[in-house]
């Protein structure tokens, strides 16, 4: 995907996508994070200081969550500069099954892909992306090019199929979801840009939220 946008209005479009995806307050047995308001469950929005009603979450409040959480925390700021559909996976994969995981799997990918440690040394793979794994990834990039980084995104997207396959496998209450998570990754890269607008007022909510800071 060619950046034809800045990477804030990136961040800020993937956000109140996100946001108008998930819509409002749910709270269904079957989902494991139970109750939950634009896409923030209960614990992340504890997590983060929210100490009220799920149903009253501010939509303001979980685009700063998600700027901060599912944004920032896997450096995606700097990740874009290397490749916007990289930072669409890595981004949507957080929101769904946690941004720890999204890094684990990244690391994981990076590893297999250094022929050996010749490109760039081997990673830990410790599930929080900092700067040996951003090292590690523009390494990659030094060395494949735009078009090795078209493949790692696809490959990390693919891993996401594997992960939501194995939970529905682990747990049959969870193939009410299975069919949407897959079409969700399926469609992701050619799907969530292309979408009908998000209003303007909620693009504005989404402020550059400095990393590590909340609105």
């Amino acid at each position: 995907m060619s950046r034809v946008i800045s990477i804030d209005q990136l961040k800020r479009k993937l956000i109140a996508e996100v946001i108008d995806r998930e819509g409002g307050y749910s709270n269904r047995s079957e989902d494991r994070g139970g109750p939950t308001n634009w896409g923030i469950t209960i614990a992340v929005a504890r997590k983060n200081g929210y100490t009220g009603d799920m149903r009253a979450l501010p939509r303001s409040t979980a685009a700063a969550i998600y700027a901060g959480d599912y944004w920032h925390s896997l450096k995606l700021d700097e990740v874009a500069e290397l490749s916007t559909d990289l930072a669409l996976v890595l981004f949507d994969f957080g929101v769904n099954s946690g941004p720890g995981r999204a890094a684990e799997y990244l690391q994981r990918q990076l590893n297999v892909l250094n022929n050996r440690g010749q490109l760039y040394p081997d990673i830990e793979v410790d599930r929080a992306f900092g700067n040996e794994s951003m090292k590690a990834l523009k390494g990659f990039a030094a060395a494949r090019g735009d078009g090795g980084l078209e493949v790692l995104a696809h490959t990390v997207n693919a891993e996401r199929i594997v992960f939501c396959r194995g939970l529905a496998e682990r747990s049959e209450d969870q193939e009410t979801f299975t069919y949407g998570w897959f079409k969700r990754v399926v469609k992701l890269l050619s799907n969530v840009l292309l979408q009908q607008p998000v209003p303007s007022d909620w693009l504005n909510e989404v402020a550059a939220v400095p990393q590590g800071e909340f609105l």
